[in-house]
């Protein structure tokens, strides 16, 4: 469906109206609506990726409209809904709280110890569900107006809210997950909400019927247990088995035929920017060494596209709190934009 709006240049100079890419776009008249989530609270290592929604906003308005995959894909309106203030006041009051639970366990002991911390692990919880639902409810009453959503997170917890809408419209998709993790720990460190615990609950949800992740390489055993033991409901490709056959000589179209052909019709697409080779996000929270190329990526979604499946959805986490992350994220956002539009034409 093409919004097209006849006084609009796309080649001019971008307007700095707090719209991504400066499109002259708004909440009716755009066909893409995408809600930002300032939310980290509990991120053990690096901070900054609540900034992550700001970042990628400044640095959009750099960003030429024209797409090689899909050069009318900005008609379709993409509209950045404003970011919510209150979530981020809230999150750096609960980053705060969750750091004294965090601190607490790195030293090795309980929280039951003098002062009790067990009330404010309740309280993150708490805020934690609360985010779930107020995303939920957004995503929700975007998509009863027949229009397709996705999120910009802080952290990778943040799209759980949404996840729980998709399921309400379909009633089977799958998950294309790129990650450094692979994000199954049961409420890590305590927090039912971690961001190291999103497909763990992504798998509560029956309608998920296929996790398929790509680029893992920092793995704990437990979770290496969840893989194995899914009954072909979760697929894994490593890093470093990625890259032994690709030495053997396979190559990587290949590879990502194999790894679309594991997914369901309908495609979910969660970007971590840690699945990538850090040079091209340093300040995510979790950088590993190792991991893809960005034109890798996207050509593994090209073929989820080729293959006639369709992309419902995205998100983007984990962007770091700098401009080179923030332009790297930008140019992520807008090439799943455009292959969303594409993979439903």
């Amino acid at each position: 469906m093409s919004n097209y709006i006849p006084d609009y240049d796309p080649s001019g100079i971008a307007e700095i109206n707090g719209n991504l890419l400066g499109l002259p776009y708004d909440y009716n008249t755009a066909n893409l609506i995408i809600f930002a989530v300032p939310w980290e609270v509990t991120v053990s290592y690096g901070a900054g990726t609540a900034n992550a929604p700001q970042r990628i906003l400044d640095a959009s308005y750099q960003i030429d409209l024209f797409d090689f995959d899909h050069p009318d894909g900005w008609k379709q309106g993409i509209y950045l809904v404003e970011i919510s203030q209150d979530i981020l006041d809230k999150n750096n009051y609960y980053r705060q709280q969750a750091a004294k639970i965090i601190a607490r366990q790195s030293e090795g002991k309980a929280l039951t110890n003098t002062p009790d911390l067990t009330p404010i692990l309740t309280e993150i919880n708490q805020a934690g569900a609360q985010v779930n639902q107020w995303l939920f409810s957004q995503c929700q009453q975007a998509m009863n107006l027949g229009k397709k959503v996705a999120v910009i997170g802080g952290d990778h917890s943040s799209p759980l809210g949404y996840f729980q809408a998709l399921a309400n419209q379909y009633p089977d998709f799958g998950i294309l997950h790129i990650d450094a993790h692979a994000d199954l720990r049961d409420a890590y460190e305590g927090f039912e909400f971690s961001h190291a615990s999103i497909m763990f609950n992504a798998l509560k949800i029956p309608q998920i019927s296929k996790l398929v992740q790509v680029g893992l390489r920092d793995i704990c055993i437990d979770e290496v247990e969840i893989i194995n033991n899914s009954n072909n409901r979760v697929f894994a490709y490593y890093d470093s088995a990625i890259k032994q056959q690709q030495y053997a000589g396979k190559t990587w179209i290949d590879l990502c035929q194999e790894i679309v052909g594991n997914l369901p019709e309908n495609v979910h697409i969660s970007f971590d920017v840690d699945g990538l080779d850090p040079k091209l996000c340093p300040n995510t929270g979790t950088p590993v060494p190792g991991g893809l190329e960005l034109e890798q990526v996207y050509c593994l979604f090209r073929e989820v596209v080729k293959s006639g499946r369709k992309i419902i959805g995205f998100d983007v986490n984990e962007v770091g709190d700098a401009e080179w992350d923030g332009n790297v994220g930008a140019r992520i956002v807008y090439k799943l934009a455009n292959l969303l539009d594409l993979s439903q034409k």
